[in-house]
Parts: structure tokens; sequence; C-alpha cells
């Protein structure tokens, strides 16, 4: 017991000797520290500027001459400049960043649908995945703009057109009749102050851009292609903001509500040039080579075209590719005609060295959506069909647009039988 006790006294005093070296320690250590502090106030490694350097570097300002100081001036303002550039250079890579997550997170719905193996249903059950999936809206595109549909779109749909000064006669009869079925989703994107001022003084949704030199001389002076070819930049945005578009050509005469008449399904709803069931809907067409001998003929599929002054259009990622393909390949060729792009872009199979669009697509209904060639050529000769009312008529075919716009409304809206009768089937 004695022993345990002189243990336990040895290690108490062993860990008071430790206790007052540390002590001992940290005052030296306090101690030397206060010495160098006010000794060296500035640390060891600070150097000093002396009076005659200070001098010397005021003198040198002084000295700089005019040229100088305009060069300088000249600098900063290029720099400036550039960090404009850079802004907006990244202020573009951050939407294309923005579109790539999307594009992720669309693979990403893709693979939950796809990346699995199914098992396959009885015949005749089994369907494919054909409706893609909304890209995430971004207001931050045009605020304004998105305040606007915001009052103005239904169920996130709307009616657009586009309009200038060379046509607001048609564009007097287009709103005219969009008023009368009733539909009230509508907008008109104004591409010069007139419109503007016009639909302002009609009661009639308007939108004006924000200034772009590009766009603002086209969109002046234009005539029907070169202003037909602006949509697909304008469209975009509203596509970014997350609504589905009615495209209009303001030479189109309303009848019925089309929205009552979409299956949104497909990433694009069109009407077709088509004017029978085998040129709007597709055909097997055999081309013969009698030099081929017993391989002489060759089956071919042809279809006509969709018309792309009207078509539904989803906020879809292979929609707002279709649109950037299109707007990219007119700002390259002036020549090229924007329905002719439209439809390749739209129909084109991949191939080397060129990746096809991977877009959804649907062709309307041709005597609901009707095309001038279908009225003028068939329906009007036919006592069942005239019985049948479109949705719209699209004089696309005939360049008497107005007249023949004012005769469909005669005819259908009116009940003038013979309105149609005194135009031919083409145009003189």
């Amino acid at each position: 017991m004695a022993g345990r006790r002189d243990a336990l006294l040895t290690r108490d005093k062993n860990h008071s000797i430790t206790a007052s070296r540390i002590a001992v320690a940290i005052f030296v250590g306090v101690l030397l520290g206060c010495i160098f502090a006010f000794f060296s106030p500035h640390g060891f490694f600070t150097s000093i500027p002396t009076p005659q350097i200070l001098n010397h570097k005021m003198a040198l300002s002084a000295c700089e001459s005019p040229e100088q100081l305009s060069a300088l001036k000249l600098n900063i303002q290029s720099a400036k400049e550039k960090n404009s550039d850079l802004k907006k250079e990244v202020k573009s890579l951050m939407e294309r960043l923005r579109l790539a997550e999307q594009g992720k997170g669309h693979a990403r719905e893709q693979f939950a649908v796809l990346g699995e193996n199914h098992k396959a249903g009885p015949f005749g059950t089994v369907k494919a995945l054909r409706t893609n999936p909304p890209v995430i809206p971004d207001e931050s595109v045009n605020p304004r703009l998105a305040k606007l549909l915001e009052e103005i779109a239904i169920y996130k749909e709307v009616v657009v057109v586009l309009a200038n000064t060379n046509v607001l006669e048609m564009l007097q009869v287009w709103f005219t009749n969009v008023k009368r079925v009733g539909i009230l989703n509508y907008l008109v994107v104004a591409l010069d102050d007139r419109i503007e001022e016009f639909c302002k003084s009609n009661d009639v949704p308007v939108y004006r851009r924000d200034p772009d030199q590009g766009l603002d001389l086209i969109a002046k002076s234009g005539g029907n292609h070169a202003v037909s070819g602006l949509k697909f930049r304008i469209l975009r945005e509203f596509l970014q903001l997350g609504y589905s578009v009615l495209l209009s050509d303001v030479d189109i005469v309303y009848l019925q509500n089309p929205f009552d008449y979409i299956y949104r399904d497909s990433d694009v709803e069109s009407m077709s040039d088509g004017h029978s069931n085998q040129t709007a809907y597709g055909f097997n067409d055999v081309f013969d080579e009698p030099s081929m001998g017993w391989a002489r003929y060759a089956h071919t599929m042809r279809i006509w075209v969709y018309n792309s002054g009207f078509f539904y259009i989803r906020p879809t990622l292979p929609s707002i590719e279709l649109l950037d393909r299109v707007a990219d390949r007119l700002a390259k060729d002036h020549k090229a005609w924007d329905q002719a792009v439209f439809n390749e872009e739209l129909f084109f199979p991949s191939h080397p060295g060129y990746d096809g669009l991977h877009a959804a697509k649907r062709t309307m209904d041709m005597y609901l959506f009707m095309n001038s060639k279908v009225l003028f050529k068939t329906v009007r000769k036919d006592g069942k069909l005239k019985k049948l009312k479109p949705v719209i008529v699209h004089v696309n075919y005939h360049p008497d647009k107005l007249e023949r716009m004012k005769a469909v409304v005669e005819f259908y809206v009116n009940g003038k039988q013979d309105a149609l009768d005194s135009f031919p089937d083409g145009s003189d």
C-alpha cells in the first residue's frame, strides 16, 4: 500500500515539473514576439518604398505625354470591348451548356423507356415511344415575351403570325376571321411600326421584337419568302419559354378553331402541299429504267412537302434543333427557299457525313387544313366536298391572295355559293 502511494506522489511531482516547463516556454515565446513586433512592425520580408522611389514614380507619371495618355485610353477601351465580347461568349456557352444538360435529361428519360429490356406484348399491341418530352421553360431568354405569353396563351399554346406593312390588308382579313371563330390565344409579331400601331388600334395582341439590325432590314422591306425565313429564328424563343406554337402565314382564312383538331403527339404537325391522299400522305412510286432488264423497276417513296406556312410545333429538343438547322442554312445560303430547307431537315435520314433530325412528325388532314390547290381544283367542283367545312384555307398556291381570301369568306361564312366560281384553277 505504501509503495503504491509513493508511486502516485512521484507521478504527481513529475507532472508538476512538466507543466512548469511548458509555462516558461510560453512566457519566453510571448516575450520574443513582443520584441520582434516592436523592432519590425512591417515584418521581416516586407519592403518599404523609400521616399526616393515614390518621388521617382511620381515624376514618371508627370512626364507622360498626351500621346501616351491617349494610347492608354485606347487600351482601356479595347479591354472593355474585349470584356464585353467575352461576356457574350460566356452567355452563349452557358446557353449551350443548358441545352446540353437538357439533352442529358432527355436521354435519361429515353433510357428509362428504351434502356431496359422489355418483353414484347401480343401481336399488334407494341407501340414505340413517339412523343418527346418538352424542354424546361427558361424565362430568362426573353422576360418581356414571357410575361406577354403568360397573359395570352391558353394551355401553353398560341397562334403566331409575322407581318409587315406589305401584307396589311391580308392581315386584317386574317385577324377578323381569327376573332370571328373565337380564337383568343393568338399573337401578331409586328415587323415594323405601322403594323404595330395597326394592331393596337384594332385591339389585336401584338409583340414587337427588340431591335436587331440584321433581321430588321429583312423584316421591314422583305417579300413573302424573305419574311417567311425569319420565323425560324423568332419562334425559337417561344419554344424556349415552353410554349407550343401554331405558326401561321398571313394568307390563311380561319373557319374553325384549329386547336380542336391538333393531335399533339409529334414534334411537328404540319399541313401538306399535297392535293390527294397519295401526294399528301405518301405513296410508293415505281421508277422504270428499261435498260436494266429484269431489274428495270425500282420502288421509291414519295410525299409532297409540308407547308412551312402552317404548322404546329411543340417545345421539344428536336423541334428547337429543327429551327436551328433551318435558320443556319438560310443564313448561309440566301438563295435557299425556307420551305424546301424545312422539309429536307425534317425528312432526310442519317447517312454518311450527315446526321438526320430525330423528330416525330404528323401530316394534317388535307381536307380540314386545306391548301388552295385542293379547294380550287377539286373541292369547289365536287358536290359532297363543297359541304365540308374546313378548319382553315391557306391561299398558298395562288398569287392573287387577297381576292381569293375574300372569296373564301364569302363562300364559307356568308354562304354565297358562286363566290369561288370566277377564279381559274391555277393562276393566269
